[in-house]
């Protein structure tokens, strides 16, 4: 059974995982970028950074039959210093027409910070000006339904956004329902102990449904899984839920979401 990992920072991973991703059906990624764990030091980071998320990456993907695709932000941990984002938000035009590149993301707020809110702003004008997707960031602290509504009320904010053509992240089970009853796709993003585990993304699924919904690993560079799709997937075969079904969340929502975007194909 083929799968999409929508949301996933192979720039922290093995090539092993690269292996085992595919062994479970694993056929295409796409790559936000994000903190890496430290701060850098300088725009020209974020420069070579990008050149790895479109050149490099890529090319080690293909190796094992998985098409890459990627985001280009400046991501809200980050974004404090304004003037700072503002020299690394002057880069990604350049790179919006690279050919794995999807969208603006992930974008969205860390602390809830007034500066934070600031470059929000500033990205989702970029993507509206250059007709981009857009993969957004909800904070993983005990605000999150807060740092939700105000990236939701940004949006709103600049009314060339299309809430279809955004997708918002990290959703749980008390954000789940506002973001899909705005018109946003929203995307849980899977954890073996900690945030959204795959037994409550299943919980969530049989209670909202599987309309505009997605799943994800994150597969960053702390505690997390690659493989947390595939085994969410079993988690809701185990507990009856038809191929249709299974289908439609691991690999129907993200083609028909992500194919908005012409670039992307699989």
């Amino acid at each position: 059974m083929n799968y999409i990992d929508p949301h996933i920072h192979m720039v922290s991973r093995t090539t092993d995982d690269y292996v085992r991703m595919a062994m479970a059906g694993c056929v295409a990624v796409t790559e936000p970028a994000f903190w890496a764990g430290f701060d850098r030091s300088s725009p020209a980071g974020f420069y070579d950074y990008f050149r790895q998320l479109t050149e490099v990456e890529p090319k080690r993907a293909a190796t094992y039959g998985i098409r890459h695709y990627c985001w280009l932000c400046i991501n809200p941990k980050e974004a404090e210093d304004v003037g700072f984002a503002r020299e690394v938000m002057s880069l990604i035009p350049e790179f919006l027409s690279r050919p794995n590149v999807l969208g603006i993301g992930e974008i969205g707020l860390n602390k809830n910070s007034r500066n934070e809110l600031t470059i929000l702003e500033e990205q989702i004008a970029i993507a509206s000006e250059h007709d981009q997707l857009i993969l957004v960031h909800t904070p993983h602290l005990e605000d999150k339904l807060k740092g939700t509504r105000l990236i939701m009320d940004a949006i709103k904010r600049n009314a060339k956004i299309d809430p279809g053509r955004v997708l918002i992240d990290h959703v749980e089970e008390h954000t789940v329902g506002e973001v899909l009853d705005a018109g946003y796709w929203a995307g849980m993003t899977l954890y073996p102990d900690t945030k959204c585990t795959p037994q409550r993304a299943v919980d969530i699924i049989e209670t909202y449904g599987s309309e505009r919904l997605w799943i994800n690993s994150a597969g960053d560079w702390g505690p997390s899984d690659p493989l947390s799709v595939p085994k969410c997937r079993q988690e809701m075969l185990g507990r009856g839920h038809d191929v249709q079904t299974v289908t439609r969340i691991t690999y129907d929502n993200p083609h028909a979401f992500l194919s908005q975007c012409t670039r992307f194909s699989v």
